[in-house]
């Protein structure tokens, strides 16, 4: 991947509010992306919410391959830890949430009681951009509260929420950490949507993908598309747009616009469920 400036100052700003922010906080939710479950989880996470109890939720699970996520939800909750999958939109696999908040937060509350506190639990929301923070701040409070779009950056402050579960929510804007030691990493949150689509170009993006494919699932390409080499990104890319009618004067296919519409396809679950990388 080429060197690319991604890190936006507001990032820097919520990272600061975030910490300013801790001392009202009783736990914190930490929603994955489950397609690129290694990918979103930000690394710089336990020494920015300093060790607070947390409940981790792979999000979009309808988007991903099932059998992976299962693979992870084991893999992350092998220290003990709350780990679900689930799908914010749907509310699908949000039902042991109130369950697993009361058994993580149960010597909070029995202090709050012994002290005649009785304030709901508060907890905050983090995660890489676009990953569904929003959607589950509405599911949880069973109405749309906050804006939800398919692109990072809707959320640019903090603002919170009164759920009926026994615990208010912090929303948070996504937040990236400022270096990608690895590479595939930074090419995963961009297949996402977790990097702007500006920050790296569509055919940039789209050979990414190929490669994922080629690597994990190259059934799915032939399928939907006829690809049937999805390691050989020119004749793919070709096959997407003529597959798709995107063609120039002359029946030139349109490589830049079937890039996009492949990745769009993608992010909206149209070529399948699909999991971009393994434990």
């Amino acid at each position: 991947m080429r060197e690319i400036q991604w890190f936006p100052g507001h990032m820097k700003k919520t990272q600061r509010r975030i910490t300013e922010e801790l001392k009202n906080i009783d736990f914190t939710f930490e929603l994955l992306d489950a397609r690129i479950p290694l990918s979103s989880k930000n690394p710089d996470l336990k020494k920015l919410t300093q060790g607070k109890p947390s409940i981790v939720l792979l999000g979009k699970s309808d988007l991903a391959d099932p059998e992976v996520t299962r693979d992870f939800v084991r893999a992350f909750s092998e220290d003990g830890s709350f780990v679900f999958s689930c799908d914010c939109k749907s509310g699908q696999g949000l039902s042991p949430i109130q369950d697993a908040v009361r058994r993580l937060c149960a010597e909070r509350l029995e202090k709050n009681a012994a002290r005649g506190i009785h304030r709901p639990l508060r907890a905050m929301i983090v995660g890489v951009p676009n990953v569904g923070k929003s959607a589950l701040i509405n599911r949880l409070c069973g109405k749309a509260k906050t804006k939800v779009e398919n692109r990072p950056g809707v959320t640019r402050d903090l603002s919170w929420t009164r759920t009926s579960l026994g615990f208010d929510l912090l929303d948070t804007p996504g937040v990236l950490w400022p270096k990608f030691t690895d590479r595939a990493v930074g090419e995963n949150l961009a297949i996402t949507g977790a990097i702007r689509d500006e920050v790296l170009s569509a055919e940039e993006i789209a050979w990414a993908l190929f490669c994922r494919f080629a690597a994990f699932y190259p059934e799915g390409l032939k399928e939907r598309y006829g690809i049937t080499d999805p390691s050989d990104y020119d004749a793919a890319i070709t096959a997407v747009a003529r597959r798709r009618g995107m063609l120039l004067s002359g029946g030139v296919p349109d490589e830049e616009r079937a890039a996009k519409a492949l990745i769009d396809d993608f992010r909206n679950g149209r070529i399948g469920n699909f999991t971009l990388e393994r434990l």
